[in-house]
Parts: structure tokens; sequence; C-alpha cells
């Protein structure tokens, strides 16, 4: 049995990482290229996973032996139309933003500021909990300015 290289296989998993990283931004191209990027990172895992190379599988000449696994191959070509419709869809929601807008920028919703500041707010209550209860480390200065 034929292994797949180690070097495809890293180059599957910094393509994984390069397109997680720019989907964790803010604007929506870089989203959109992060998608991208991610998809091609799958795809090649999957053909590194998908065995060894053989004969077309189609071929009655062919001894099953010899033959490839036609799904791996499958699904790559199924996974590239649906990331060129993503990547097309993306793009197309990004270029509306930058004619509403004039940038491509993702927004905080109203929402995700609300739950941002209970968590603020429920953290302020347990210190000041722990505050009146003396379970506070003496060594802590809490009354001092945070300096940034």
């Amino acid at each position: 049995m034929n292994t797949p290289s180690l070097t495809v296989i890293a180059l599957g998993g910094f393509l994984i990482a390069a397109g997680l990283y720019l989907v964790m931004e803010r604007t929506l191209t870089r989203i959109v290229i992060g998608l991208a990027i991610l998809g091609h990172g799958v795809n090649l895992l999957i053909i590194a996973a998908g065995g060894r190379p053989g004969g077309p599988p189609l071929l009655q000449s062919t001894a099953p032996e010899q033959m490839s696994d036609p799904l791996p191959q499958a699904m790559i070509l199924t996974a590239i139309v649906i990331g060129m419709v993503t990547t097309a869809f993306g793009m197309a929601l990004a270029y509306r933003s930058w004619r509403l807008t004039g940038h491509d920028e993702v927004i905080d919703e109203v929402e995700d500021r609300r739950v941002a500041r209970r968590e603020e707010r429920e953290e302020v209550l347990e210190d000041l909990a722990a505050e009146s209860t003396g379970e506070l480390d003496p060594g802590v200065d809490y009354d001092a300015e945070a300096t940034s």
C-alpha cells in the first residue's frame, strides 16, 4: 500500500491553518479567500487519503486490484463546484456591502454587544461577591488602576 507523502499532508495542514486564520478576520473579502483556501486544503487531504494511484475504475480491461478508488475524486469534484459557488456568493455579498457602506467589514450586531456587556457585569459582580466574602488573593492590589 502506498502511503501519502508527508509534504502533501503538511501542505494540506498549512492551507487549512491559513484558511482558518483568514476566516477569523472582519472583512468579507478575507473571509471568502479564507474559505477558498480552507476548501483547497481539505481537498488536498482527501486526495492524499484516497489511496494509491491506479487505473481508471470504469474500464473493463483493468483488474479490480489495480483500479483506483473513484470516491475521493468524486467528492473533490463536488467540493470544487460547491467551493466555486460559495466564493461567488461571498464575493457578491462583499461587493454589495462595499457599494452600500463603502467598506466590506463585518460589523458587530447589537445583541453581540449586549452579551459582551452582560458578561463584563457578571465578572464585576463575581469580584464584588468574592471581595465581600474575603475570598480574594491578599497579594493582589485590586484597587490599583490598570495601566495599558
